[in-house]
């Protein structure tokens, strides 16, 4: 055989054993895990971010009537033109839920007295479970501690960033709650985790509470119920809210692959 009937033939072998070597490397992985098919959400359209997608439960539309219906003292607040503002009581909702996804938007007063600085301007509060605070606050230009400015979670973590936006102008909430899981004798199995998108920016990131927020004690946990209600705050501050809803998170669950017996074949055996 001449050189080049040499080369080429080991040029040819190399070729082949590559690519037997990218078949083997490209054989399917497959888990064994059987899944159900997800179910189908409409999202919001393109020219009205933030509307509640199919599954979602609309707590409040812009009307009194879905104010009072879904909000315990929600006939206390007043609701004129699409919009809710904050008079005399928290309003707390009628449903309880456990793990959950809560849209809310939220104005801070446009007007702001000079005299009014740091905890004492648009000041309210999501309490998730009515224990768990992720705050409101005017955070424009307001300088507080920072576990208490806006998007935080009240004493316990400051938000990664302010995205705060000017006093009067609409903000967005998005907040992803899974509660926590308790043993019969109050023991934290699981601790509570809080993720919070403000006006489309990450700020919390899934936080481990370390217990309920308080404003005169460290954090701890007492066992409740699975599923409470949430507590939106009044906190003396005329505060707009609109586009209330929620939706409950619940994962897929698959069915795991079944355990191979000694002397079952490997795939490919």
């Amino acid at each position: 055989m001449t050189m080049r009937r040499t080369l080429f033939a080991l040029a040819g072998g190399a070729v082949l054993l590559s690519a037997v070597g990218v078949a083997l490397a490209q054989r399917e992985y497959k888990s064994g895990w059987v899944w159900p098919e997800p179910p189908v959400v409409t999202p919001a359209p393109v020219d009205k971010p933030g509307a509640p997608p199919s599954d979602a439960t609309v707590l409040f539309d812009g009307t009194a009537e879905s104010l009072a219906k879904n909000f315990k003292n929600g006939d206390k607040w007043v609701v004129a033109d699409g919009v809710a503002t904050v008079k005399a009581t928290d309003i707390e909702s009628k449903d309880s839920f456990g793990d959950v996804q809560i849209h809310v938007e939220f104005a801070t007063p446009e007007k702001v007295d000079p005299k009014q600085t740091g905890q004492g301007r648009g000041n309210s509060g999501v309490y998730i479970m009515g224990r768990y605070e992720v705050q409101i606050l005017d955070s424009y230009e307001n300088k507080t501690y920072f576990d208490g400015q806006c998007a935080s979670l009240y004493k316990q973590q400051p938000p990664m960033v302010n995205v705060c936006r000017k006093p009067g102008e609409w903000q967005t909430y998005d907040i992803a709650f899974e509660a926590p899981r308790f043993a019969e004798d109050g023991k934290v199995l699981k601790p509570a985790v809080c993720t919070v998108v403000h006006n489309g920016v990450f700020v919390q990131n899934h936080f481990e509470l370390k217990g309920g927020t308080y404003y005169d004690q460290p954090a701890k946990y007492v066992k409740h119920a699975e599923k409470a209600p949430f507590r939106l705050q009044n906190h003396g501050n005329p505060m707009k809210f609109r586009n209330i809803w929620v939706r409950e998170l619940k994962p897929i669950v698959g069915t795991p692959p079944a355990e191979k017996k000694d002397g079952d074949k490997k795939d490919g055996e």
